[in-house]
């Protein structure tokens, strides 16, 4: 999965704790939508900082 995404994702930012992901992939913006929670403890995990509070699917 984890080319799957990076192959639909045309820019990542942080600011302010919100990471904004732009998705050429409507169908995959709504799928990841719904387990934005888990992504952010995920990436926060394999970061060892709870860096991001918010994700943000464009």
């Amino acid at each position: 999965m984890k080319n799957g995404v990076a192959n639909y994702t045309t820019d990542i930012n942080l600011k302010n704790g919100t990471l904004y992901i732009k998705l050429k992939s409507s169908v995959l913006r709504e799928e990841l939508s719904y387990g934005k929670e888990k992504i952010v403890k995920l990436l926060n995990e394999k970061l060892k900082k709870d860096l991001i509070k918010k994700i943000v699917l464009r």
